[in-house]
C-alpha cells in the first residue's frame, strides 16, 4: 500500500495555486448565486404568501404537466427515433440533416414564430386547416390545455433531437455480433429492441431523463415566447411567474422563492442523477 506524502514547501504552494482557480470558479458560478438565492428566499412568510396567491397551485400544475408530458414523450420518441436514423439507406443521413434544423435554431426565434403560426385566424395553422381542409382552426391560445399542449409540442419538438443524436450514438457503440446472436435464436425486431436495445440503454435512458427533468424545471423560454402564459396567465410555470413576481411586481424575493419552490423535486433527482453517474469497479 502506498502512503500518502504530505506535501511541504514550494510543492504545497503550487498545490494551492493550481485549486484555488478552480475554488474561485465554484464559488462565483455556484456557490454565490445559489447561496443569495436562499437567503433571498429564506422568509418563511414568502412560502405563505406564495400559497396564498391563487395563481401558484395552478402554476405548479403546470410545470408538473409541462415538465412530465414534454421530458417523457420527448425521450421515448427520441428512442424510437434513433433506431429509425440506424437504418442503412442513401436518403437516412439527409434526413437527419433535416431533422436536426430545430435543434440548431435559436431557440428564443423559433418559439416566437409558433406563437405566430398559431396566433388565431391569421395564423398559418389555421389558414392551412382552413384553405386546404375547410376546417376552421380553434383559437390555440384562448384555452388552457390547447396553449399548455402547444407549450408541449413546441417543446419537444425543440429538443428532441437532441436526444435523438445521444441514444442514436449509444445505439451505434451496442456490438454488432449482439444483434447477430439474437437473430440466430429467431429474435427479431421489436424483440431485439425488448431483449437487447433497451437492456443495454437502461441506465443511460434514466440518466437522461433526469438531465433533461432538471433543465426543464427552469425552462424559460418555451411558455413565455410561445403562449405567453395565456390564456389569462392560466398556462404559466414556475420560472415564467417568478419572472411576473420578480420584475413586473418589482418582488425579487418572492420571484426566487416561487423558483426555489421547486427543490423539493429537483434535490431528489439530482441525487439519482448523481448516484447514477458514479464510476463503477469493473468485474474481472
Amino acid at each position: 500500500m502506498v502512503g500518502h506524502r504530505h506535501l511541504h514547501g514550494s510543492d504545497f504552494v503550487w498545490a494551492i495555486a493550481f485549486v484555488v482557480p478552480y475554488l474561485a470558479v465554484v464559488f462565483a458560478f455556484a456557490v454565490y448565486p445559489v447561496g443569495y438565492a436562499l437567503w433571498m428566499a429564506g422568509r418563511p412568510s414568502l412560502y405563505a404568501e406564495l400559497i396564498e396567491d391563487p395563481r401558484y397551485l395552478p402554476t405548479l400544475v403546470n410545470t408538473l404537466i409541462f415538465v412530465g408530458l414534454g421530458v417523457n414523450l420527448k425521450m421515448f420518441l427520441a428512442l424510437l427515433l434513433s433506431g429509425f436514423f440506424m437504418r442503412r439507406h442513401w436518403w437516412i443521413k439527409p434526413l437527419l440533416v433535416i431533422y436536426l434544423l430545430p435543434w440548431a435554431l435559436a431557440a428564443v426565434q423559433s418559439f416566437i414564430s409558433i406563437h405566430w403560426m398559431l396566433i388565431g385566424e391569421e395564423g398559418l395553422v389555421d389558414r392551412v386547416l382552413s384553405e386546404l381542409f375547410g376546417v376552421d382552426g380553434p383559437i390555440w391560445f384562448n384555452d388552457r390545455r390547447l396553449a399548455l399542449g402547444s407549450d408541449v409540442v413546441a417543446y419537444i419538438w425543440k429538443w428532441m433531437p437532441f436526444w435523438t443524436v445521444v441514444f442514436l450514438e449509444a445505439r451505434a457503440a451496442i456490438p454488432q455480433n449482439f444483434y447477430d446472436a439474437a437473430e440466430v435464436d429467431g429474435a427479431t425486431g421489436y424483440r431485439r429492441f425488448v431483449h437487447i436495445t433497451f437492456p443495454l440503454l437502461a441506465n443511460l435512458y434514466l440518466v437522461c431523463t433526469v438531465l433533461s427533468t432538471l433543465w426543464t424545471m427552469g425552462d424559460f423560454n418555451t411558455v413565455n415566447f410561445v403562449s405567453g402564459g395565456a390564456p389569462a396567465m392560466s398556462t404559466e410555470v414556475l420560472t415564467t411567474l417568478g419572472f411576473r413576481y420578480a420584475i413586473e411586481s418589482a418582488n425579487p424575493a418572492l420571484g426566487v422563492a416561487a423558483v426555489i419552490s421547486a427543490l423539493p423535486v429537483l434535490i431528489p433527482l439530482a441525487v439519482v442523477l448523481m448516484r447514477k453517474l458514479q464510476p463503477r469497479e469493473l468485474q474481472l
